[in-house]
């Protein structure tokens, strides 16, 4: 799959991708589209709402948010994958069904830039299985393995 400028550029993209919005969407920007994966970035701002109570002296993101701001953009991978498939597959919305071997190496603090490198190992049933690591500065931050299924889209009026 080439890079679409438009896509790789654009927030309205991310946006359009995924249902996550601030304060809980962890992806800035798309840096790197690639067949088998995505690189994603994001800057933890230092008002982000976690940080007050999550280690409130010593400001630390959580392992959870980390791992959550990475299976962001396998989900705006998935979504970008689907749109060029069939009907029924752009009527859903990825989520995550599992994640494995998770392992945290190094801290991420307020103002600290993160880069998510997503990569898509294989699809079976209906299950699409990557393969996730988080730098910080160029520094192992977390890895881990996920799985994302699609579910139906639900609107809310």
């Amino acid at each position: 799959m080439a890079n679409d400028e438009s896509f790789f550029d654009s927030r309205a993209a991310i946006l359009a991708s995924i249902p996550h919005r601030p304060p809980f969407l962890f992806v800035d920007q798309i840096v790197e589209w690639h067949d088998d994966g995505i690189v994603c970035s994001y800057r933890f701002k230092k008002n982000e709402y976690f940080f007050e109570g999550h280690y409130p002296n010593m400001p630390i993101v959580p392992g959870v948010i980390l791992c959550e701001a990475a299976m962001q953009a396998g989900a705006i991978y998935t979504a970008r994958v689907l749109s060029g498939e069939d009907k029924e597959k752009k009527t859903k919305v990825p989520v995550v069904g599992r994640m494995n071997d998770v392992k945290f190496k190094s801290l991420v603090r307020p103002g600290q830039l993160i880069e998510e490198h997503v990569v898509f190992k294989e699809s079976i049933a209906g299950a699409y299985i990557f393969k996730a690591k988080i730098l910080c500065e160029g520094k192992l931050a977390v890895s881990f393995d996920f799985i994302v299924t699609l579910i139906d889209k639900i609107d809310e009026d």
